[in-house]
């Protein structure tokens, strides 16, 4: 699987660690060295293997490598390839404020300017995705192996936990649930079997705490990368990106979608080559990374109107500089590298990137956020939200001033995670509690 969600391997090597709620709020169990236990799994003819649920649930995202703050490499800048037809964005280093730039940006004394309006608690391990102001989607772990994660939908005003999916539609063995994602119109998830590398998409109305019937709109086998979710609008959406090896490799990479509850699926871009990204919901609109078709590899960062596919804005980088992340917050694309690029002058580091001004481009003020990327960013009131290593911090480029949202005692060494992309009031973080008797995955909601 491609790096991506830049979330993704964080996300994945914490999941499967509790007991999942089957009513509206969990109740917590104990969950120390869950992670670790081992899961007797039969094969064929009477044989069997173990593993732990670790890599159980890894191998069902199809994630190679375990979340590792400070993981970013020096990469050097050698490609000679280029095309003088490709408008590619410049920065130079004086047009880049970072955070660590002495006297850049000053500290808000005291509380945070966003304002806490909820704390649920969800079971140790679980993992939430949320691109509206009313829900999030939740990815809950089970004490078993059959299933191994269940879905759910928490309601962001009151805590309330929907269990949507107690178990994969698949029901062939070696199938489970993956990734979810859901706004205030349906739910899009995807089912893998970490045996045979088969995955399938499906998607769901949904009204309330409960959804249509399930959507089968697509399926893949190990050939292709299991596919990178998002919803937007009223429309679900899936990234289908050919293995880097093997028999597709050579293939176009997708971007597809369906209304919720449609089995009608729509090609929405098609790349030559492997897209540069896992798509990024607004919540009206999506993000993506396809390579322009010259000479020479460039991404180029490209919004998408949700409801009808078609371009509303694109914003192309030097070659040969990949993104880890690219989204759109505010009015202006942003992007982050958890790699180094000589000769690329303001570009050139570690850290989240966005203009100061909305549209900026080649010539304006950009301000980097340079910290190793774990997470996209998002925007609330007038702050530009950003994982750092252990916070999460917003950015207020008028004012030239920054907060961190504290975390609790006792929580977890990665500290809060950014759940939320896009432009919202609402922002969503979680974090880990461990305990020996109430271990939970602490969701907390933030109002400006």
């Amino acid at each position: 699987m491609a790096k991506g969600a830049s979330s993704a391997a964080f996300k994945a090597s914490h999941a499967a660690t509790a007991r999942a709620a089957n009513a509206s709020r969990p109740k917590m169990r104990q969950a120390p060295n869950a992670l670790n236990e081992q899961v007797r799994i039969p094969l064929p003819e009477g044989k069997h293997t173990t593993l732990t649920r670790r890599q159980l649930i890894v191998g069902a995202a199809g994630i190679g490598a375990l979340f590792a703050i400070g993981a970013g490499a020096q990469v050097a800048t050698t490609a000679k390839e280029a095309s003088s037809t490709v408008a590619t964005l410049e920065v130079s280093e004086d047009a880049v404020v970072s955070l660590s730039d002495e006297g850049a940006l000053s500290a808000i004394e005291g509380d945070a300017p966003l304002a806490l309006s909820g704390e649920y608690k969800l079971p140790y391990g679980s993992l939430v995705w949320a691109n509206s102001d009313s829900c999030a989607a939740c990815l809950l772990p089970t004490e078993g192996a059959d299933p191994l994660c269940q879905g759910a939908i928490l309601n962001l005003s009151d805590g309330t936990l929907t269990t949507i999916l107690e178990a994969p539609v698949s029901t062939e063995r070696g199938f489970d649930i993956c990734d979810i994602r859901c706004n205030e119109h349906g739910v899009v998830w995807t089912e893998a079997n970490c045996l045979s590398g088969e995955w399938r998409i499906y998607q769901a109305s949904a009204s309330g705490t409960s959804i249509g019937s399930p959507v089968l709109v697509e399926t893949g086998t190990s050939d292709y990368e299991i596919p990178y979710l998002c919803t937007a609008g009223n429309r679900a959406f899936w990234q289908v990106v050919p293995a880097s090896s093997g028999n597709a490799s050579a293939e176009d990479s997708l971007l597809k979608s369906a209304s919720f509850g449609s089995s009608d699926v729509r090609e929405d871009w098609r790349s030559k080559g492997r897209m540069g990204t896992a798509p990024y919901s607004t919540g009206d609109e999506v993000v993506i990374t396809p390579r322009v078709d010259t000479t020479g590899v460039y991404y180029q960062m490209t919004l998408l109107d949700a409801d009808s596919g078609s371009k509303k804005d694109e914003l192309t980088l030097p070659t040969p500089m990949k993104p880890l992340d690219a989204g759109y917050v505010n009015g202006r694309f942003t992007f982050s590298f958890d790699a180094s690029y000589q000769n690329q002058g303001g570009l050139s580091g570690i850290g989240t990137f966005a203009p100061i001004d909305r549209g900026g481009s080649s010539g304006s003020e950009w301000f980097c956020f340079d910290r190793n990327p774990t997470a996209a960013p998002a925007w609330s009131g007038s702050y530009f939200m950003v994982k750092s290593t252990r916070t999460v911090s917003g950015i207020d480029f008028a004012a030239r001033t920054y907060f961190t949202l504290p975390c609790p005692d006792g929580c977890d060494d990665y500290g809060d995670f950014l759940a939320s992309t896009g432009t919202h009031d609402v922002i969503v973080t979680y974090l880990g509690m461990p305990s020996d008797d109430d271990a939970h995955t602490l969701v907390r909601v933030w109002k400006a």
